[in-house]
């Protein structure tokens, strides 16, 4: 009776004993899940881990697909993101996959009936043992079991995929001609090489290019010894800092994360057709989109043609070099800028050329160039100048004062300006077009004409000026005799004159804050110590003097926080003063499209701004005393207190209604391209909708930090309003929201406030919200409706749409036979 006890206890006994074994055993081989030895294979649901849990190695299939891939990806993210796979172009279609490593020191990848899908194709033969490792940087390699000296039979590093990742390498070594260039996955479906390929062009002077098949089609410029010069905002970057080698044995680049614990990628995307970097962003979850390029339609490949200079703000964008002219005026003025620009005069070797300076610029295509690293300039200068066939030089390396030299031979190709940033460049020119290699007669000439011209000018200004007072005078009669009330008492504080000169000194030029639309604004401060900003209207600006008046009356009987507080005026003959409460921190553009000030724009901060923007509108639409239209809302007309708190200013355009009035025309469109509604800038129509459509523009900007006008997304020429509806219908407006510190956002809001900006774009006025329901938007959770096709979403690009910088005709409604389009 007792033997059935012992015999359970027994057999328990064994059971624990066994149980523990297979514990220890699992244990043991969880501690080895970064290898495996030559005896070992990696079968499809099975991976590797490296040693400190970042990365994992195992199979997967992309998006939809049902194809098994092997590859590598972030372990403890949630999105899977792959970072690296082995077989881009030979997908599995079952889970029959099988990693091993062969007799010959080889990665084989096999399917069902033993077929290799992917081999490693490693030449070295390894003298003892080698097993396989996931390393820490997230590099798979073949080793010597008994190294881990960082010398590998092979690695994935060396066979990129679509992504670099800190620690690797583009580039070449040029001991084994081994390149490392990633190439974009087809879809995200399918990770087979796509079109877009990145990775550096081997010259004089190398540099990393974007390659659209076979077409260039981004190029960073040569290195500086600092940054590229095609992206000179790198130099100053708090994310990554990057190295380029280029010597004997290898050209390449890599970069390391300053913040050795974030996580961070540089994606070749097929999709968007750009090359984009982001970090993981913890709190949201998310990756967060920090830099791409090409940025904007100057970052593609020679858009201006030979000696061609791209300005992303002017107006075309494409201009001649200085002392250059369009090689096809016609051609230039059609926009078509392919055939580029030839100097105004011929260069004449044998007379001895000269060289004009060019700051700023993102030098030229290296394909055509030499590069001597000994050289100081001024032997850089007299290399170029013996050699009739070299056009441009520089310093090749501009750390400290500058040192090397680079030349350039034949036509300058993919030239932009940088308004802060950039390089010098020698162009080589003509004696005549060279001050510095002018003959005496030349600059004796010169000399005379600039004296002619200088006094000859100096009597038209005179001669101006006194028809200009005399043409005031007649105004002033004019609108003293005028009896439609527009010399309605102003109810204002009179400034003297004299006290507003002493504030300003006498409107120096180092008090000037801006030039608004009709005049210059100045920094000035009283007798008592107030500060305050003073719009000085244009001396007989006739468009100017109504406004001026509207702007006086209107904003005299307003009163709310976020609206600019007017504190008096002053009116001495043509002199017409209007004095404001100073705004310490300027105008709300000025922080967001400066790359440094628009950090110090959390998210907060921003929320902040659109909803006081939003009360403040409100206030103008349905609070106050009259229904006023602004007309002309813009991020330049916002200010911002010491404290961030947003001002609306400039009222000189705004129109008010009575009663019930909501709408109205006008047979003269005024305001700024980029904000305008539809219906206001083609046929004249405003209303307080059309407020709400220029309050959309500013949101989309607030939450993007780019800005509306000038911005054209390079594959398309989508605006930002067109480039935010397909991201909005993608799915994937995130995209969008690169410039702001991510470590700031909440999410949920971001979102709001991009889903609001739709709502208020909307093509129709009926469509669109009131700021009424905005504000309620803003401060509710309700599910917002779903938005509709925006206005000037079907964009005419940056050609059609600068070419309107003059005044423009166009048919208008309600019997107003024209309306003129007068762009500020």
């Amino acid at each position: 009776m007792d033997i059935l006890p012992h015999t359970v206890f027994c057999t328990t006994l064994s059971l624990t004993i066994f149980n523990i074994s297979f514990l220890i055993f699992q244990l043991k081989f969880s501690t080895a899940l970064d290898t495996i030895a030559p005896s070992q294979s990696l079968s499809d649901g099975k991976t590797l881990v490296s040693r400190d849990g970042s990365f994992e190695l195992g199979f997967f299939s992309p998006g939809i697909s049902k194809n098994r891939y092997l590859g590598i990806w972030y372990k403890n993210i949630p999105v899977r993101t792959v970072l690296w796979v082995a077989n881009r172009r030979n997908p599995i279609e079952d889970s029959s996959g099988l990693l091993t490593i062969d007799n010959t020191s080889n990665l084989l990848l096999v399917s069902n009936r033993n077929v290799v899908v992917w081999s490693s194709n490693s030449t070295t033969v390894a003298k003892s043992p080698i097993v396989l490792q996931l390393l820490d940087s997230g590099n798979l390699v073949l080793r010597d079991e008994k190294s881990d000296s960082g010398r590998y039979l092979w690695q994935s590093f060396d066979h990129p995929s679509d992504t670099l990742i800190p620690g690797m390498k583009l580039g070449w070594d040029l001991r084994t001609r081994l390149e490392r260039r990633l190439s974009s996955w087809r879809s995200s479906d399918d990770p087979s090489p796509g079109d877009l390929t990145w990775g550096i062009k081997q010259q004089n002077n190398p540099e990393t290019i974007i390659w659209r098949g076979s077409q260039q089609y981004f190029r960073s410029g040569p290195w500086t010894g600092i940054a590229f010069t095609g992206a000179p905002e790198l130099v100053q970057n708090p994310v990554f800092k990057l190295n380029f080698v280029s010597s004997e044995d290898e050209v390449y680049l890599s970069y390391n994360l300053k913040n050795i614990s974030a996580f961070s990628r540089i994606v070749v995307n097929q999709t968007t057709n750009y090359r984009e970097a982001y970090t993981w962003n913890e709190a949201t979850q998310t990756w967060v989109l920090y830099a791409s390029v090409p940025r904007d339609s100057c970052d593609n490949y020679a858009l201006c043609g030979a000696n061609g200079n791209c300005i992303i703000n002017d107006l075309p964008i494409c201009r001649c070099l200085k002392k250059f002219k369009p090689k096809s005026p016609e051609k230039w003025n059609l926009m078509d800028w392919s055939d580029g620009c030839v100097r105004n005069k011929p260069l004449n070797c044998q007379k001895g050329d000269g060289f004009v300076k060019y700051l700023g610029l993102k030098w030229p295509d290296a394909t055509h160039s030499w590069l001597n690293k000994s050289m100081n300039l001024n032997e850089c200068r007299a290399k170029c100048f013996q050699n009739c066939s070299c056009m441009a030089y520089s310093n090749s390396d501009v750390r400290g004062g500058g040192s090397g030299c680079i030349i350039w031979y034949g036509d300058l190709i993919d030239i932009r300006q940088f308004p802060a940033g950039g390089q010098e460049l020698y162009i080589r020119m003509n004696p005549s077009e060279s001050e510095a290699n002018a003959e005496p007669t030349v600059k004796i000439a010169v000399i005379v004409s600039t004296v002619i011209a200088m006094v000859s000018g100096l009597l038209v200004f005179c001669y101006c000026i006194c028809k200009r007072k005399e043409r005031c005078r007649e105004m002033e009669q004019q609108n003293d005799q005028s009896t439609d009330g527009e010399n309605e008492d102003l109810e204002l504080p009179q400034f003297e004159f004299s006290k507003i000169v002493n504030a300003t000194n006498n409107f120096s030029i180092k008090n000037k804050l801006g030039q608004g639309g009709f005049g210059p604004v100045y920094k000035g401060t009283l007798e008592d110590g107030q500060e305050i900003a003073v719009k000085r209207l244009s001396i007989c600006s006739g468009q100017g003097l109504k406004e001026f008046k509207n702007e006086v009356i209107l904003i005299n009987k307003l009163q709310h926080r976020n609206l600019v507080k007017l504190l008096g005026c002053s009116i001495q003959r043509e002199e017409k003063l209007l004095v404001y409460e100073y705004m310490p921190n300027k105008s709300l553009d000025s922080f967001l499209f400066d790359k440094t000030k628009s950090k110090l724009l959390d998210w907060s901060k921003r929320f902040n701004i659109i909803c006081g923007i939003a009360r403040g509108l409100l206030y103008l639409h349905q609070d106050s005393r009259l229904r006023i239209i602004h007309r002309d809302l813009k991020s330049s007309n916002v200010l911002l207190d010491k404290d961030m708190n947003p001002k609306i200013s400039d009222f000189g355009l705004a129109r008010t209604f009575g009663g019930d009035q909501t709408e109205g025309n006008t047979n003269r469109v005024v305001g700024t391209y980029g904000y305008m509604a539809p219906e206001y800038a083609t046929d004249g129509l405003f209303s307080v909708k059309s407020d709400v459509f220029s309050f959309g523009i500013m949101l989309l900007e607030i939450v993007t930090g780019k800005k509306s006008r000038g911005f054209y997304h390079p594959d398309n020429n989508l605006s930002l309003i067109g480039y935010a509806w397909r991201l909005w219908k993608e799915g994937k407006p995130l995209e969008l929201v690169g410039g702001l510190a991510e470590e700031s956002w909440n999410l949920s809001e971001v979102m709001k406030c991009f889903h609001i900006s739709l709502l208020c774009v909307q093509q129709y006025p009926e469509d669109r919200p009131s700021m009424a329901s905005v504000v309620l938007m803003l401060g509710g959770e309700k599910t917002l409706p779903k938005p509709k096709e925006p206005g000037f979403f079907k964009d005419r690009g940056p050609v059609e749409a600068y070419s309107s910088s003059s005044k423009v005709e166009s048919s208008s409604t309600n019997e107003i036979s024209t309306s003129v389009l007068e762009p500020r």
